[in-house]
């Protein structure tokens, strides 16, 4: 999945359960015996197996959270305008974040006061049931569901959801459910190229709906992830009815969530209202405590930290939902005495990288060269030192599953600053010394920090770097187009869920490659594909967490398609006058879900 500018991902591990950051004054971003920074131990945490809950964890309300009033309006300071408001296209973390408030799919993940995280029935009564290890799924479900239009919300509508996903306008989406169901890669689309829209549907062999409450999910081979695939915002609900507009959907969704889009402005602001026909019995893990948000675009992480530690007029109501503290003002936050009282942390699962764009760059030892050449612990210090990230030496996260600490074959933990001889040798021995390289970059500010920092280490390297600058909020759809024009560009990548099985196949596998696709490198290895496809059908979840790690070692080393820059944290802060602020470690950002004005 991807952050906020990364795409986004979960931390979990398959479990089939049976029916049921000290900064000094970021320019040195070197630790100090004050730093509180999320540690290796905090992701490995995430990496833990969640676990499929009961019926009787799916059962709403959510527990209260302690002191929570209702009423009043919470102020958000965004830096992006949300690109897609389609669920099926939703993939982005800030987008997940905001489906979180005005969504429902089947399934969700409950997190409680101690951080623990259960995977929940969310439309549906439970997580799932299987009898065949996970070849079949079948969920019912609950009475009084509704869309915010006041319309039941049936097995008709989960079936529509899924079956416009292999229509040809959903590009930017996750892709599991419809590959399980339909063939790997790109192939699933045959199955149903228009998706439902010309009075086509998947057979019941395939999908059934016996009734206007089960969904029935059959697979050729057991998918015992599937309840945790479910809970990602692009399987969220979409009427089976006329207000299903296909690609004009995307600016105007039907809601399901607690919360429902009262208006919406691209790329100024958008109002979220209590939607009337949210039930809260019928949902374990949402609350819907205050009145709406209001939220507006085009804050950098500068603008909303300084207004956050002033703590001013509408800012003691205020908080963002993916912004961070902006770096610079890092020590501040931390050494103000009422600002370092309203701090929210975690360790993020992205993976910051480098994507070379292969199908520009065949030689393998010019990407080895970019990857010696880059400042990764310059790029560190911009992004907050400790409490921003840490090095990466692989394109796995802590937060995954069998993760190997110390993995760094680049060596770019004992070379923070980046070899640039060694990239001048490789370049000179490729014939290349003095070869243009387009690199973009999105006009954020410290991506604009990153860019300069980048491009001085590429040239000092021997490469004339040209720059572009790219918008935001539109990132991830130009980056992944498979004809973008461009030779390099920082991606960030988390696991779906913390099996590395969510990171691989959609970021490496070349049968994935299509306009909206996460292989935003281009990697087309036939041992990649065949290995994705071989490791894919074991469903012991510790063999296939090794075979898995063999796979990503091969692509670092002998492919080298991306290079890893750095493992991302995040450090938040809100207003005096919020409660209920806590990380959520399914969205790894502040939870909207729980948050209520204390008076």
């Amino acid at each position: 999945m991807n952050a906020f500018s990364t795409r986004r991902a979960r931390a979990v591990v398959v479990a089939l359960a049976a029916g049921s950051l000290a900064l000094t004054g970021c320019t040195s971003g070197s630790s100090t015996n004050n730093d509180k920074a999320q540690t290796d131990k905090d992701a490995a945490a995430q990496a833990k197996a969640v676990p499929l809950g009961t019926a009787k964890d799916s059962t709403g309300p959510a527990p209260e959270v302690k002191g929570a009033r209702e009423g009043g309006t919470i102020r958000v300071y965004q830096r992006d305008s949300y690109n897609h408001l389609d669920p099926a296209q939703m993939y982005v973390s800030d987008q997940r974040d905001l489906a979180k408030l005005i969504f429902r799919g089947l399934t969700t993940y409950k997190q409680d006061d101690d951080g623990k995280t259960t995977l929940v029935g969310d439309l549906a009564t439970d997580s799932g049931t299987t009898t065949d290890k996970g070849k079949t799924w079948k969920y019912t479900l609950k009475d009084n569901i509704k869309f915010a239009d006041g319309k039941p919300i049936t097995s008709a509508d989960m079936r529509h959801s899924i079956e416009r996903m292999y229509a040809k306008f959903i590009t930017d989406g996750p892709m599991y459910v419809q590959q399980w169901l339909s063939g790997d890669g790109t192939t699933y689309r045959k199955a149903l190229p228009d998706g439902p829209y010309k009075g086509k549907h998947l057979p019941d062999s395939v999908l059934e709906t016996p009734n206007d409450k089960t969904i029935i999910f059959h697979f050729k081979r057991p998918q015992p992830q599937l309840p945790y695939a479910l809970a990602m915002a692009g399987h969220s609900v979409v009427p089976n009815s006329k207000k299903d507009t296909k690609d004009k959907y995307d600016v105007d969704p039907v809601c399901s969530g607690p919360y429902m889009i009262a208006d919406f402005k691209s790329g100024k602001s958008m109002k979220l209202k209590k939607n009337p026909y949210w039930d809260p019995k019928t949902d374990s893990a949402r609350h819907q405590y205050v009145d709406g948000f209001n939220i507006t675009f085009n804050h950098q992480a500068s603008d909303s930290t300084k207004r956050l530690i002033s703590d001013q007029g509408e800012a003691k109501n205020a908080v963002s939902f993916t912004n961070s503290v902006e770096p610079t003002l890092t020590r501040q936050a931390l050494d103000d005495k009422s600002a370092s009282k309203r701090l929210v942390q975690g360790y993020q699962p992205y993976v910051w990288q480098m994507n070379m764009n292969m199908d520009r760059i065949k030689d393998k030892k010019i990407r080895d060269a970019i990857t010696y050449a880059l400042p990764n612990g310059q790029i560190v210090r911009i992004n907050g030192g400790s409490y921003g990230g840490e090095i990466a030496g692989g394109l796995l996260a802590p937060t995954v599953a069998g993760y190997k600490k110390g993995y760094d074959p680049y060596g770019k933990l004992k070379h923070p600053n980046g070899e640039p001889e060694k990239a001048k040798k490789l370049l000179k021995e490729a014939g290349k010394v003095g070869m243009k390289l387009v690199y973009a970059y999105s006009n954020t500010e410290i991506r604009q920090k990153e860019a300069v920092a980048i491009e001085t280490a590429l040239n000092e390297a021997g490469f004339d770097v040209q720059k572009k600058e790219v918008d935001a909020a539109s990132w991830y759809q130009q980056m992944g187009k498979v004809d973008n024009g461009f030779d390099i560009y920082m991606t960030g990548w988390g696991q779906d869920w913390a099996d590395a099985s969510t990171v691989i196949p959609p970021s490496y596998d070349g049968s994935t490659i299509q306009d909206g696709s996460s292989n935003y490198s281009h990697i087309r290895d036939q041992h990649v594909t065949d290995e994705v496809k071989r490791i894919s059908q074991i469903t012991d979840p510790a063999k296939a967490a090794d075979e898995w790690q063999k796979l990503h070692f091969y692509i670092v080393e002998k492919v080298n398609p991306a290079a890893p820059v750095f493992y991302t944290k995040m450090l938040q802060l809100y207003g005096s006058n919020i409660g209920g602020a806590r990380y959520n470690t399914d969205l790894n950002y502040l939870d909207p879900s729980t948050l209520y004005l204390k008076k």
